[in-house]
């Protein structure tokens, strides 16, 4: 399961909106890639539909898809949204990452 945080859903509706996306109907679709600083990359992108064994969650109403490759390193993350002074953007918080990199787009097993 992938936790979504108020803050992450304010900011997925608003960015779906903009983008021509539904919040109600279409899909976040979340992955990961091979690549960045620490080995692999998280992948963040709207969908309107779902690909055969996708995985398919909702949560705080914010449907989410991902692959099942992608499922195994992201089982239990929640998605935020930082505001800050260090940055904007979504952040996953990835309880399976033993190392990410500074700016937090990376991360090992």
């Amino acid at each position: 399961m992938i936790k979504v945080s108020e803050t992450a859903k304010k900011k997925v509706v608003e960015l779906m909106t903009e983008d021509g996306y539904n919040a109600n109907t279409d899909y976040v679709r979340v992955g990961v890639k091979s690549g960045g600083c620490s080995g692999l990359s998280y992948d963040l992108k709207f969908d309107k539909a779902q690909a055969d064994g996708d995985k398919v969650f909702e949560d705080n109403g914010v449907k989410i898809i991902v692959d099942k490759k992608s499922f195994l390193y992201l089982i239990g993350t929640t998605l935020e949204y930082s505001g800050g002074l260090n940055g904007t953007g979504f952040v996953f918080n990835n309880p399976n990452a033993n190392r990410t990199c500074g700016c937090g787009e990376s991360f090992s097993l």
